[in-house]
């Protein structure tokens, strides 16, 4: 059921992409590419198992914990084309 200037599906269309920018965005952040041996940052040795396990790895446990930390700060919601984001 549509409200107001939105059409029926309207809701499910603004979640569908919601859920389709996140996965292109988790995709383009997947290394690629050999593992590196020593963190990029930090210069820690990152563990065999870090390796095989993740292939492409850059980061060592540690600096890549505190960079999803600083990545979760997103609002998650995606307010392309909605009613209340032209309104603001």
């Amino acid at each position: 059921m549509a409200g107001g200037w939105s059409k029926d599906g309207a809701v499910q269309e603004q979640i569908d992409s919601t859920v389709e920018d996140a996965l292109a965005r988790a995709r383009r952040e997947l290394p690629r590419g050999k593992s590196r041996r020593y963190c990029e940052e930090c210069e820690a040795a990152i563990p065999q198992a870090r390796r095989e396990a993740v292939p492409g790895v850059r980061l060592c446990m540690r600096c890549q914990s505190e960079r999803d930390q600083q990545r979760s700060t997103g609002s998650g919601y995606n307010r392309r084309a909605s009613k209340d984001s032209q309104l603001r």
